[in-house]
């Protein structure tokens, strides 16, 4: 299994809301550079970025920031947040990132989730934020009438291989990662998916391991040292 540590993006800054509250915000450090290095230096292969900013209007205000990572560390970079256009996957891709996410765009412009995948085979992943059973959008803030389980067969209709699926009300709260969701989704889909949202302890890490999962992204856990990332990639091997 792959551990994603995670970087989330306000005004260039790494930040973490609480269950997507943007009212309530951690700052942990004004140079995601170098915090990305420390992940690299730990011996993470993989990086999991967001712009919490784009998440919201659909812009790019970190960009320069997460090209600066995709250029100056080894690490396969993925970054979701705001894309919903071809031209901000090209933008994206041209900087160096590895894989793109769509969550908002995913759900609302199917054309466009249809037109990035067969342009940039692989290079798509679709992001499958749940709150209450459905799926959200637009920086967590709008719920849209879609299910889980409705999202999912739709992407993999559509030959969507990645999913980074998010309990939004485990994300930051520190009390342990939806186990049972994620062992219903492992049994359930063929694709390869990441858990998101309360990964805060090493036996999180290794019983999602045992469910064979792709991913596992860390991010709150790390930031308060309540998860070594040294220790996480062991336990996930």
């Amino acid at each position: 299994m792959i551990i994603f540590p995670a970087i989330d993006l306000y005004q260039k800054k790494v930040v973490r809301l609480y269950k997507g509250d943007y009212q309530n915000m951690t700052v942990y450090s004004d140079n995601p550079l170098s915090v990305a290095k420390d992940f690299e230096a730990a011996g993470a292969t993989h990086i999991h970025m967001v712009d919490l900013e784009g998440a919201k209007d659909g812009t790019t205000p970190n960009l320069s920031v997460v090209e600066q990572v995709a250029k100056e560390t080894s690490l396969f970079v993925e970054i979701g947040g705001g894309i919903r256009d071809m031209e901000t996957v090209s933008k994206y891709l041209s900087a160096g990132v590895s894989r793109v996410i769509l969550g908002t765009a995913a759900v609302t412009n199917e054309s466009f989730l249809r037109e990035a995948e067969s342009t940039f085979p692989g290079k798509i992943a679709a992001g499958a934020d749940v709150k209450d059973g459905k799926i959200a959008i637009k920086g967590w803030l709008e719920t849209a009438d879609v299910t889980l389980d409705e999202f999912l067969r739709n992407m993999e209709s559509i030959g969507i291989r990645n999913v980074i699926c998010t309990d939004i009300s485990r994300d930051g709260a520190m009390r342990g990662t939806n186990l049972e969701l994620y062992k219903e989704l492992s049994a359930k889909y063929a694709m390869a998916i990441t858990a998101s949202g309360g990964v805060s302890s090493l036996d999180d890490v290794r019983k999602l391991r045992e469910m064979d999962l792709y991913g596992a992204i860390i991010g709150k856990a790390y930031f308060t040292g309540a998860i070594r990332l040294e220790e996480a990639l062991e336990a996930a091997k």
